[in-house]
């Protein structure tokens, strides 16, 4: 396995380049936390490159990602190691997170369907995901990787997330409001704290 990251871009611009090349994935990824929502997204799994430019659009982050996975095999492979290469460009974009909020979460509705999301940046990868999609799949995504998912992206970015659909019809509805609530939670977990300033969110001096 290869894998390469750059160091945090110094200044007002937070970004990252992963390089993550195993024998089941070769996955190219750069990321801007401040950017304005554009995308280049190509995993060769339609639906859940819709869902990845959802969230970079409602993130407001910048994301160039290729991934060539083993998609003969399963999908398994490319959507949990694009959550754990997307999670790792965050946390080495973020490099010691002084400064930031550290915590946020969104109540995000979409038409028939509520979901909450939030996630704690701590330095401790945990994730509890609750989807509520009964349907093996939507569009050409297996639905049950969609917790593989987060499973990936907390372990790499080392923190908390928590998603949970309270209700709704639509699996597609659920799944996309899935997505977006937690771009929009991850965006103020990112966002930069004007009161604290520099100060570490942490009495532990780490995170």
């Amino acid at each position: 396995m290869t894998v390469r990251k750059t160091k945090a871009t110094p200044g007002k611009r937070r970004s990252a380049t992963v390089v993550r090349h195993t024998a089941e994935t070769r996955i190219d990824l750069t990321l801007t936390i401040e950017g304005q929502g554009r995308y280049q997204v190509s995993t060769g799994i339609r639906f859940f490159d819709h869902m990845l430019e959802l969230f970079t659009r409602h993130g407001a982050f910048d994301l160039d990602l290729k991934c060539d996975g083993d998609l003969d095999v399963d999908q398994h492979h490319t959507v949990e190691d694009v959550g754990i290469a997307l999670g790792e460009a965050f946390d080495r974009a973020l490099g010691d997170k002084r400064g930031i909020l550290r915590a946020g979460y969104f109540v995000m509705p979409m038409d028939e369907t509520l979901v909450i999301a939030a996630v704690d940046l701590s330095g401790r990868p945990a994730y509890a995901v609750d989807t509520k999609v009964r349907k093996h799949l939507v569009g050409d995504l297996q639905t049950e990787l969609v917790t593989d998912f987060f499973d990936g992206f907390a372990r790499g970015a080392r923190a908390n997330v928590h998603v949970r659909t309270m209700y709704g019809r639509s699996n597609h509805h659920k799944i996309e409001a899935i997505f977006k609530a937690f771009a929009r939670a991850l965006r103020v977990a990112c966002s930069r704290d004007k009161q604290l300033g520099a100060m570490l969110p942490s009495t532990k001096g780490l995170l």
